[in-house]
């Protein structure tokens, strides 16, 4: 998808996003979570699409097929780059997201990519077993929400980049395996479990990384950055 890694705004104010965005000299692609889009509204999309910033708008939408359809339907026109369910919501709410996108979506304009959340990366198995009562390996769980999402028509996956070589047999080579839970070597895991660096995730097959706080929290974030992508790139 992209050799570009998705750098995660986790801060609860545009202001503070701003300043942290002022780093970097060029655009780059930025995934505005909850955290920043419920506390701050639409004004941070229009924002970031003034400075020419590319949007992943990770909300994980999950409710009713047809509340999940109206809300794609009205976020299709901040004209977003990538946004994402939770595939627990089943096929029949996935298949309305993306009819809601498609709608939602301007005349002459490229409809963002849908993908849905398997297993949070900070889901542990024995976590999933005890608090889910889902009894198969955490790989055969997010393998068959992977299959699902498939089979409603989306564009791939949010999941760890240690499931994304059997996602990739499972759905193909272009169904999107996107990787959160990367790490420089040597950085904090934090509320991480099934975590890799960059070069890990290349090798395991994720079609793109999300990098939060190896970047964001780094003394140099331009230089963390540019670290993240050389090792991303298969450069060093």
């Amino acid at each position: 998808m992209e050799q570009e890694p998705i750098v995660a705004l986790d801060f609860p104010t545009w202001e503070i996003s701003r300043k942290f965005l002022e780093n970097f000299e060029t655009p780059l692609f930025v995934k505005v979570g909850m955290e920043l889009y419920l506390q701050n509204g639409p004004l941070i999309l229009e924002e970031l699409k003034k400075m020419n910033h590319r949007i992943f708008l990770d909300l994980k939408l999950h409710d009713i097929p047809n509340t999940v359809g109206q809300a794609m339907k009205g976020l299709a026109q901040f004209e977003i780059d990538l946004i994402n369910v939770h595939a627990a919501g089943g096929v029949k709410m996935m298949e309305q997201a993306m009819e809601g996108l498609i709608q939602g979506t301007q005349a002459g304009k490229e409809r963002p990519k849908l993908i849905s959340v398997t297993q949070l990366t900070s889901t542990s198995e024995e976590q999933m077993k005890k608090e889910q009562l889902i009894l198969v390996p955490l790989v055969d769980s997010v393998l068959h929400y992977a299959e699902i999402t498939k089979e409603a028509g989306l564009d791939g996956v949010v999941c760890s980049p240690h499931e994304a070589a059997a996602i990739q047999d499972a759905c193909g080579r272009e169904f999107l395996k996107v990787t959160p839970g990367i790490r420089l070597k040597g950085d904090a895991v934090q509320d991480q479990n099934r975590i890799a660096s960059p070069s890990q995730a290349r090798l395991l097959g994720a079609s793109a990384i999300v990098v939060g706080r190896s970047i964001t929290g780094a003394a140099d974030p331009a230089e963390a950055y540019r670290r993240v992508k050389t090792e991303w790139e298969g450069q060093s």
